[in-house]
């Protein structure tokens, strides 16, 4: 009687690494959407704070930041926050044409803006945010 050597055959194994390959396939898309969505979830949340802080420098010194350099130098941020979307602090900034405020002594950045050029899941441009 021959005894029978234990181990798996070459069609079981091919078998098996094209379930593990259409998993892959299946779960890489959603991994990266995850991925993008937590981005742009980072964006709003460092627009919304940007935003708020140049309103508030304005709004503490009657003058308006000349740069978003400024709002680190006067302690409203520890570091600029990077663009999720570009990796860098390279911001689009907004200079306004008016004052904000009634006492307001000096004009400079108004809005910040994404400088990616990158259109975002929902279809729209990252710097129309």
């Amino acid at each position: 009687m021959k005894q029978q050597s234990k181990g798996f055959t070459l069609i079981e194994l091919m078998i098996v690494l094209t379930i593990i390959s259409i998993l892959v396939s299946i779960a890489l898309p959603v991994a990266n959407s995850a991925i993008v969505r937590a981005r742009e979830s980072v964006l709003k949340s460092n627009l919304y704070t940007l935003r708020s802080l140049i309103d508030h420098y304005t709004a503490d010194k009657l003058k308006a930041p000349q740069s978003l350099d400024d709002l680190v130098t006067a302690n409203y941020l520890r570091v600029l926050p990077k663009d999720p979307i570009t990796g860098q602090t390279n911001w689009q900034v907004i200079m306004e044409d008016s004052s904000l405020f009634p006492d307001q002594l000096e004009v400079g950045i108004f809005d910040v803006h994404s400088s990616s050029e990158a259109i975002s899941s929902e279809g729209t441009p990252y710097n129309e945010w």
